[in-house]
C-alpha cells in the first residue's frame, strides 16, 4: 500500500482580497482556527459585496472570539484601513 503525499496549497496573491481579508483577521484570538477562518470569510464577502456594515458581517460570522466584538471590528478595520480600504 502505498500513500500519496498531500496536495501542494497554493496560497492566495499577496494583493488579493481574499489574502487581505484572512490577513485582517490573523491575529484575532477565535476558540479554533476554524472561528478565524469562518470570520475572515466574512469579511472577504463585505469586502466583495459591502451590502451591510463591517461590524454586521463580524456579528453575522458567528465566531467565537476570545475578545469582544467590538475589539475585533477595531483591529481589522484598522488593518483594513491601513491597506488603504475605505470603512463605512
Amino acid at each position: 500500500m502505498t500513500t500519496k503525499p498531500p496536495s501542494k496549497v497554493k496560497e492566495f496573491p499577496e494583493n488579493s482580497l481574499e489574502k487581505l481579508a484572512y490577513n485582517s483577521v490573523k491575529n484575532i484570538p477565535t476558540v479554533e482556527p476554524n472561528d478565524s477562518y469562518r470570520l475572515a470569510y466574512h469579511v472577504f464577502q463585505w469586502l466583495t459585496k459591502k451590502d451591510t456594515t463591517l461590524k454586521e458581517a463580524i456579528r453575522v460570522s458567528a465566531a467565537r472570539l476570545l475578545i469582544p466584538e467590538e475589539e475585533a471590528y477595531k483591529l481589522i478595520s484598522e488593518y483594513l484601513q491601513s491597506q488603504g480600504k475605505e470603512i463605512k
